[in-house]
């Protein structure tokens, strides 16, 4: 699997069918800051919070027309997020994973030309 020159290229590790995708913990909730209540929610036993998803990714994330996908709050994202490096196994993973849905958003944003 081909791992993309730059992020904002992909995104796949931003989409999830799931609500409970990203954990953030007490520190990413502070980093947040302000956006934290409406990024992140508490879910589970109340104790747990989550970013929050829309249209089936991040709420975070800004789709852009072209294909470009840009981290609205990348200097204050959670570390999980951090973590996961471009290339790394766990990137490599969510490519594969994720390749039909990452495949199909290029295609909506990048019309074949006539």
């Amino acid at each position: 699997m081909d791992v993309p020159a730059d992020c904002q290229r992909c995104g796949a590790c931003c989409f999830s069918a799931g609500p409970h995708f990203v954990r953030v913990t007490g520190a990413d909730w502070a980093r947040l800051g302000a956006d934290a209540e409406r990024l992140a929610h508490f879910a589970g036993r109340g104790h747990e919070a989550f970013m929050r998803m829309r249209d089936g990714h991040c709420a975070a994330l800004d789709v852009r027309s072209g294909g470009e996908f840009f981290c609205t709050i990348y200097e204050r994202r959670p570390q999980t997020c951090r973590d996961l490096g471009r290339g790394s196994p766990e990137c490599r993973g969510e490519l594969a994973m994720k390749k039909g849905a990452a495949a199909c958003l290029q295609a909506a944003f990048n019309p074949p030309t006539a």
